[in-house]
C-alpha cells in the first residue's frame, strides 16, 4: 500500500523515537507541518491502512504493525508482576516494545502482546525469562495455556475451562481452582515462545 511521504517519515520518526514517544506538537516541528490537526490527520491514516495501532486511553502508547522500510512491527511487552487498572494487564503501560516480524506469527500481528516469564511454574515448556508470544483474547478453549490475572495477580497457566482450574506444568506447584467470586480474566492466549536458556 503507498503511504504519503508525510505518512512514511511520520513511521520513521515513531520508530525511531519508540522508546520516547514524541508529542504531537515535537512530531509538527519534525515533519514541518502547519498545525498539529496535520499530524492527527497523518496518524489517523496509518491507522486507517494498518500501519499504526494506537491505545485509546493513552496517546503516548502506539504499535507499529508494519514498517515499509524494516517489515517488522512493533509489540508491546508487560511485566507479569505490574497488573494496570483495575487489575488488567494489557491496561498498564508497557515496559518495553519489541520488533517482530510479522511473518514469525500466524495471527494478526496488531493482537500480539509479549510477556517475559518469571519463576519456575511453567518448565519445562517455559522458562524464566523466556519471552512468551501471546494472542490477546478474552476467551480459550481447554487445556491452553494462557496469559491471565486472578485477583490482580498476573500470571501464565494451562487453563481447564470446565472445571475454572489453572495448572501449572511444573508438578511441584499445586493448581489454583479460579473461586466464583475472584476476579479472573484471560488476557490472551499463548501462541509461541522466544527461549532465553540454551
Amino acid at each position: 500500500m503507498e503511504l504519503h511521504k508525510k505518512q512514511r517519515e511520520l513511521l520513521k520518526l515513531l520508530s525511531d523515537n519508540v522508546d520516547a514517544p514524541l508529542t504531537i506538537r515535537e512530531l509538527q516541528e519534525e515533519l514541518d507541518l502547519s498545525s498539529p490537526s496535520l499530524v492527527v490527520h497523518h496518524i489517523k491514516q496509518l491507522e486507517k491502512k494498518k500501519f499504526l495501532k494506537r491505545n485509546p486511553s493513552n496517546p503516548k502508547d502506539y504499535q507499529i504493525l508494519n514498517d515499509p522500510d524494516n517489515l517488522v512491527g512493533y509489540v508491546n511487552m508487560y511485566g507479569l508482576a505490574r497488573c494496570g487498572k483495575d487489575g488488567t494487564l494489557l491496561s498498564g503501560d508497557p515496559i518495553d516494545k519489541m520488533p517482530l516480524s510479522p511473518k514469525m506469527i500466524h495471527f494478526n500481528i496488531a493482537d500480539a502482546f509479549i510477556v517475559k516469564a518469571i519463576g519456575s511454574s511453567m518448565q519445562p515448556k517455559i522458562h524464566e525469562g523466556d519471552l512468551v508470544i501471546a494472542k490477546a483474547q478474552n476467551t480459550a478453549d481447554d487445556a491452553d495455556i494462557v496469559v491471565c490475572t486472578l485477583d490482580g495477580k498476573a500470571m501464565i497457566k494451562k487453563f481447564f475451562v470446565k472445571e475454572k482450574i489453572l495448572v501449572s506444568l511444573n508438578s511441584d506447584v499445586s493448581p489454583i481452582t479460579v473461586a466464583p467470586d475472584a476476579i479472573f480474566k484471560i488476557e490472551g492466549v499463548v501462541k509461541s515462545i522466544i527461549c532465553s536458556h540454551s
